[in-house]
C-alpha cells in the first residue's frame, strides 16, 4: 500500500506540475488587466452583507492515512468559529464536504446554524470534468446571492512528510489573488486590449476560478497519499519494533526453558 499511495503522490505531483503553468499564465494576465487604469465589474467579485458562508472541506473518501481527516476537520471547527467570530453568531454555514471520512465527521455537528450539503458524484478521487461542474454550481449560488462568501479548507502538499492547513477564499474572488508581486512591479506598463478590458476580465476570471479549484482538488489527493504513506511507513517501523520485542521475550523464555530443564538434569543426577 505504501509503494502504491507513493506512485500515485508522484502521479498527483506530475498533474500539479501540468496545471500550474497554466494557473500562472491567467493569473498574468489578470494581473495585467488588474494594473491598468480600468474599472471592472464583475458578479464574482461581488462583495455584500454576509449573512450565507459556503465552506468547501475537503477530506479523503478511504482510510488508513492517519490523523489526516481528524487535523481537517478541526481546522474546520478553527475556521467555522473565526467566520462567527467575523460575521456574527447568526451567519448561517452551508457545509460542503468532499472526502466520505470528512462528510461523516462534519455530519455529526448537532448545530441548527450549520448545514451539510452533499453533491452527487463530489468526492475526493473527482476528476476534471466533475471539478468544473461542481465549480460552476458553486459559482452560480454564489451570483444568484444564495451564497455570500465561500471558503475553501483542504491539506497543501508541501512534501511528503508535510502537508499545510490552508484555507482560502474562493468568492468573492479577491483582488491580491489576482495581482501578484511581479505584476504590481510591472503596473506601470501600457497594453492595448481587444475588445475591451471588461470583457476580457469577465471571460477570464471563471477561468481562473475553475483552475483555482482544479489546483486544490489535486494538492487534497497528492496531501491524502503522502499522509498514507507517512501512515504505512510509521506502521511499517512499528511492526518491525515490535517483531524485535517478541524476538527478545521469546529468546528470554528459550533460555529460561534450556536453564530449568539443565537445572532439572543436574539436580536428578545429585539425587542418584
Amino acid at each position: 500500500m505504501k509503494m502504491i499511495s507513493s506512485a500515485k503522490v508522484h502521479k498527483n505531483e506530475q498533474a500539479l506540475r501540468r496545471l500550474v503553468p497554466f494557473r500562472n499564465q491567467i493569473r498574468k494576465v489578470m494581473g495585467h488587466l488588474a494594473g491598468c487604469d480600468f474599472q471592472f465589474s464583475s458578479p464574482l467579485m461581488e462583495e455584500r452583507e454576509v449573512k450565507t458562508v459556503g465552506m468547501l472541506v475537503f477530506g479523503s473518501d478511504d482510510g488508513l492515512c492517519g490523523a489526516y481527516n481528524i487535523n481537517i476537520f478541526k481546522g474546520f471547527l478553527l475556521q467555522l468559529a473565526r467566520i462567527r467570530n467575523q460575521y456574527g453568531s447568526d451567519v448561517r454555514v452551508v457545509v460542503y464536504p468532499v472526502g466520505r471520512k470528512i462528510a461523516k465527521a462534519v455530519a455529526k455537528l448537532n448545530d441548527p446554524k450549520v448545514e451539510v450539503h452533499r453533491e452527487s458524484g463530489v468526492d475526493s478521487k473527482m476528476e476534471g470534468p466533475k471539478v468544473t461542474e461542481f465549480t460552476l454550481t458553486l459559482q452560480d449560488a454564489f451570483s444568484k446571492g444564495i451564497l455570500d462568501r465561500v471558503e475553501v479548507v483542504y491539506m497543501k502538499f508541501h512534501s511528503m512528510s508535510r502537508q499545510i492547513l490552508t484555507d482560502e477564499q474562493l468568492f468573492p474572488v479577491s483582488s491580491s489573488a489576482l495581482l501578484s508581486d511581479e505584476d504590481a512591479k510591472d503596473s506601470n506598463r501600457l497594453y492595448i486590449f481587444e475588445p475591451d478590458p471588461n470583457r476580457i476580465f469577465n471571460e477570464v476570471l471563471p477561468m481562473f476560478v475553475l483552475s483555482t479549484m482544479q489546483e486544490i482538488t489535486i494538492e487534497n489527493r497528492a496531501s491524502e497519499q503522502a499522509a498514507r504513506v507517512m501512515a504505512m511507513q510509521s506502521a511499517n517501523d512499528n511492526a518491525t519494533k515490535l517483531l524485535e520485542q517478541l524476538q527478545l521475550e521469546y529468546n528470554k523464555l528459550r533460555q529460561q526453558s534450556i536453564t530449568t530443564e539443565l537445572l532439572d538434569i543436574l539436580g536428578g543426577q545429585v539425587e542418584r
